[in-house]
């Protein structure tokens, strides 16, 4: 649903996902889920499109966090000493990678300005 006045106001409020127009009422955009900021509707499939990215940029985050961690914990436990493997990573190492694994985060989520 896409509105931007006072009689929109419960159909946003029930609607699955719900756009109001930045130019409308303040009960309208306070009950909308997105708010364009201008008052042109030729914004909304761009929003979608955004959304969606956002939304996979997400799941990639998420994943390459926890095949980091499922990686580098076992290391860092030195579960290698285990099977006689002489491989163990330092706690200044571990804090440093843990650093980096943030930073390629943000990285990875900054590249949602550049598509």
């Amino acid at each position: 649903m896409v509105g931007d006045g006072i009689n929109d106001t419960q159909a946003l409020a029930l609607a699955d996902v719900s756009i109001a127009i930045g130019r409308g009422t303040d009960v309208a955009m306070d009950v909308a889920q997105v708010t364009l900021m201008g008052d042109d509707l030729r914004a909304i499939p761009e929003a979608i499109r955004l959304s969606r990215r956002t939304v996979s940029m997400i799941r990639q985050n998420l994943f390459w966090a926890f095949i980091y961690n499922l990686v580098c914990i076992p290391l860092a436990t030195g579960l290698p000493y285990a099977f006689g493997i002489p491989f163990q990573i330092t706690p200044s190492l571990a804090s440093a990678l843990m650093a980096l694994s943030s930073v390629s985060v943000v990285l990875n989520s900054l590249r949602l300005k550049f598509t």
